[in-house]
């Protein structure tokens, strides 16, 4: 996935945008697109902020990485969508698998910051770090 298409994403839920990205692995990519045709409207995903705030020299970097695994967070409704080999997962609750979801959660939980966890709508823990 790449920074520039969180501002096209909304919670396929309660459809609010933006959301929150925390990256756990990124590369860079050699197939690089042209600034101009990818620079973000309205909100930098890479900086998370407005686009008024970001030069034209953090878009040329942005458009050099490739978010690898991550996890994006709706800060409205507290769901959370895992980014797994490049791919967002983003599905509604009755169609995610929570096998994935949970050996997912198993691996990161430590990686994603106190402060976003505390937004997340996640099972008890009790059951996330237990046996399947």
């Amino acid at each position: 996935m790449r920074y520039y298409f969180l501002e096209l994403l909304a919670c396929p839920i309660c459809k609010h945008n933006p959301l929150i990205l925390h990256v756990f692995e990124e590369e860079e990519s050699n197939d690089v697109p042209d600034v101009n045709s990818v620079r973000c409207k309205e909100f930098c995903g890479y900086l998370g902020k407005n686009v008024k705030e970001v030069s034209l020299s953090v878009c040329k970097e942005c458009v050099k990485k490739e978010i690898i695994s991550g996890i994006l967070i709706c800060p409205n409704c507290g769901r959370w969508y895992p980014i797994i080999e490049g791919i967002p997962y983003m599905l509604p609750d009755e169609y995610r698998d929570k096998k994935i979801d949970r050996e997912f959660l198993i691996k990161h939980f430590d990686e994603i910051p106190d402060n976003l966890k505390i937004l997340m709508k996640i099972p008890d823990p009790k059951t996330l770090m237990g046996s399947p």
